[in-house]
């Protein structure tokens, strides 16, 4: 096996425990997440091993991601003693995320206390091919002795999740199978309140110049963990080769008999062999990866990260699966529990529908398969239509929990999951942001076009009229800056309630002229009265926007700019702004210090409704006021600052975006990767520097800016069933369609052409 070139890989530069590189390291293929931990499991690390979709409340706040017992651990002992890496003399030590190829590589070269040299070398992956496989394969060699060699091979039930915070540690399973199945281990679980069943079958042989020479095997139960373990007579500079498969089967698969199916599909794959499996599986990234490719010419450390951006956000999607969606950590940590947020259909979705759009649709058909819980959560709440939760799961109930925990570390009441309704337009925008990308008029009509509708009817309920001042309201509410909490009139919240409005309408008005059976069928289902519609306009043209036309700033709510006013002055050592002096962490409400974008995510969402002026004028009034306290919030002022000419700036938060993890600028990627931001990233890289912007009758916009040290920029896109190439240069743009299905308008440099 050989390693991608230089700039595909990532690398831990010392040995020990990281908990941001069992992040960063860790593999998914959309079905399973394994985080990036050793293969000893060392005492210190966080194992996690997740199957989307198998989730569980028992005595947690809320439903969460279970954290599954840990398939991967591989211990070496040596005329029975442990060769604890820890213990030992690291000679030489290379552990290689491959961005190109998917794998895990290790190398470890380990003196013990009694002068013996081993050497394991070696790679694991999550297979992109065969969704429910894991396949490890490491080779030793004993350079300056012969002994006894025992592969110890494991499955850990003692998993929890929560485990360094002792209060809120949670097991969600109970174990109700073990076996030896003479030619593998097999371990089944169940969990309490759901009760998801998974099986985990893992099988482990020692070869010899491809031929198996281990002399005993035998297993363990040793209660919460069973063992495989492997002895072989290990002859001094011989290279032995420790090969283990994993197959991981749920419940949610729908199969009758979990342990026959997870036997029959390790089988499967020993039949293939591991060289098969690899090339099965690297074949399946390079398929991914021609769609996906980018590349910048010129910034080693910007290309670098954007691939190790665009790898996760590659990894955690499965097109074939349309009842799970993306969460906010993905399937790397248990962080935000598993849960769904906007951040799935704002900030990755995009990337999903100009490069995968199988897998986009698929998330969009989560939502619309859990809108009856929608439905439901608005009538709860005294509204109409869907209201969707501000944090999901598998039941699209509302999930967030109801306390956790200020800068202080005082507890304090959560209200997103009461107030911050602007989920339900942010969804409907991606449904229609899909439909314009891809014509798949097909989702449109049998189920966009209901998610669009059915979250206008909420917006139309939950809108108050205000006599005196002739307008429509939206009260006590939470934008996407979390800092302010209980604000009347958030003007994100409230345009794109407007928005959600107005284009449910036209959605409806289509259906009439040009597909009247749906349409029929549509307002029989939701059972659509006559005036609903004309009602909405009405609602729409007089919801109220907090905008203030003498200086043409729109305020952020009603009565931001009485706040009291910070700017920001210092950075710390990784570009992120420092609190100015005088700010009281647990009074952030009483401040115009604001965490994430909010006014500016408005003017990139809806840009087309907002003059460059408008524009300029509020990206520096809040760029100098956002702490960037989310990850969310970098790739939106990066992309913008593009737009309206403040490149400097536009760079220092693209870098900040596309090193969230990597620099762990947040402070908290050991809970999961900041997926968000991983999408955010591409965002800011084709809608801002690549400059593509969708303008009127859908032309193809293109107006990029370079940063100085860059060279070029080289990047592809499914547009409308064609797939574009695109190669800009500061002189030059260059677009090819390699997949032709119709004629792409566009315009470059403001002169329209036709391909």
């Amino acid at each position: 096996m050989k390693l991608s070139e230089k700039n595909w890989l990532i690398e831990q530069e010392s040995f020990g425990v990281s908990h941001k590189h069992e992040t960063c390291f860790a593999l998914t293929n959309g079905y399973i997440g394994i985080r990036g931990i050793n293969e000893e499991v060392f005492c210190d690390e966080i194992p996690g091993t997740f199957i989307a979709g198998v989730f569980d409340k028992d005595t947690a706040q809320v439903t969460e991601l279970v954290n599954l017992p840990n398939p991967i651990g591989l211990r070496i002992y040596i005329n029975r003693e442990y060769l604890n890496p820890l213990k030992c003399e690291v000679l030489e030590f290379r552990r290689v995320l491959d961005l190109k190829q998917g794998l895990l590589f290790r190398k470890l070269r380990l003196k013990d206390e009694k002068g013996r040299i081993t050497s394991i070398e070696g790679f694991r992956f999550v297979s992109m091919k065969n969704k429910n496989l894991i396949v490890q394969k490491y080779n030793v060699i004993c350079e300056n002795y012969s002994a006894v060699l025992n592969v110890e091979s494991f499955i850990d039930a003692a998993t929890v999740n929560s485990k360094d915070i002792p209060n809120d540690r949670v097991k969600h399973y109970e174990v109700e199978d073990k076996k030896d199945c003479k030619s593998c281990i097999f371990l089944g679980i169940t969990t309490k309140d759901e009760r998801y069943k998974v099986g985990i079958a893992s099988s482990t042989e020692v070869l010899l110049n491809g031929h198996k020479c281990y002399f005993n095997r035998f297993v363990k139960d040793l209660g919460s963990i069973i063992t495989e373990n492997i002895e072989v007579e290990a002859k001094e500079g011989k290279s032995y080769e420790i090969v283990k498969l994993i197959v991981l089967v749920s419940s949610r698969e729908n199969v009758e008999d979990i342990f026959k199916s997870s036997q029959n599909k390790l089988e499967r794959a020993k039949e293939l062999g591991v060289e098969r499996l690899l090339s099965e599986h690297i074949e399946e990234y390079d398929k991914l990866w021609d769609v996906a490719k980018l590349e910048v010419i010129g910034d080693e450390v910007a290309d670098r990260s954007l691939k190790f951006n665009v790898f996760h956000l590659l990894s955690m999607a499965n097109p074939e699966d349309e009842r799970v969606s993306l969460g906010a950590k993905g399937l790397h940590g248990e962080g935000y529990k598993g849960h769904v947020f906007w951040d799935t259909e704002i900030f990755m979705l995009p990337f999903y529908i100009y490069t995968n759009p199988k897998a986009a649709r698929a998330m969009l058909m989560y939502r619309y398969n859990l809108l009856d819980a929608a439905r439901e959560n608005a009538r709860k709440n005294g509204y109409k239509g869907a209201q969707f939760p501000w944090e999901s799961a598998d039941t699209g109930q509302e999930e967030t929990p109801k306390w956790g925990y200020d800068y202080l570390g005082k507890p304090v009441r959560i209200w997103t999951g009461d107030i911050e309704y602007h989920i339900s337009a942010d969804i409907a925008f991606a449904v229609l942001e899909y439909v314009r990308a891809t014509d798949d008029i097909e989702f449109l009509l049998n189920y966009g076009a209901e998610i669009v509708i059915e979250t206008a009817r909420f917006w139309a309920s939950i809108c108050k009229y205000n006599e005196e001042k002739d307008r429509y309201e939206i009260n006590d509410v939470i934008g996407p800056d979390e800092f302010h909490e209980h604000c009347n009139n958030n003007a994100y919240t409230n345009y794109l309630a407007k928005w959600n409005l107005e284009k449910a309408y036209e959605v409806l008005k289509r259906l009439k002229e040009n597909y009247p059976s749906h349409f029929e069928r549509l307002v029989g289902k939701i059972n659509l009265s006559e005036d609903e519609p004309l009602n909405w306009l009405k609602v729409a043209s007089k919801i109220y926007i907090p905008y203030h036309p003498e200086t043409k700033l729109i305020e952020q709510f009603e009565g931001y700019f009485n706040l009291k006013d910070f700017v920001i002055k210092e950075y710390d050592s990784n570009n992120m702004p420092v609190w100015p002096e005088g700010v009281e962490l647990d009074k952030l409400n009483d401040y115009q210090l604001i965490k994430q974008a909010d006014v500016v995510m408005l003017l990139y969402l809806l840009g087309d409704q907002f003059d460059e002026e408008v524009m300029k004028i509020n990206y520096d009034y809040y760029e100098k006021r956002t702490m960037h306290k989310s990850s969310l919030s970098p790739s939106i002022y990066a992309l913008m600052g593009v737009r309206v000419g403040e490149t400097k700036r536009a760079y220092i938060n693209f870098m900040r975006t596309a090193l969230t993890d990597l620099e762990d600028n947040q402070g908290n990627t050991a809970l999961g990767i900041h997926a968000a931001s991983l999408g955010g990233t591409w965002q800011a890289l084709i809608f801002g520097f690549g400059g593509l912007k969708v303008e009127k009758d859908d032309v193809l916009s293109v107006n990029p800016w370079l940063p100085e040290k860059w060279e070029a920029l080289k990047f592809s896109i499914w547009w409308k069933g064609n797939l574009l190439d695109f190669v800009v240069t500061k002189e030059n743009i260059e677009i090819r369609k390699r997949v032709d299905k119709s004629r792409v308008k566009l315009k470059i440099r403001d002169k329209e052409v036709v391909l």
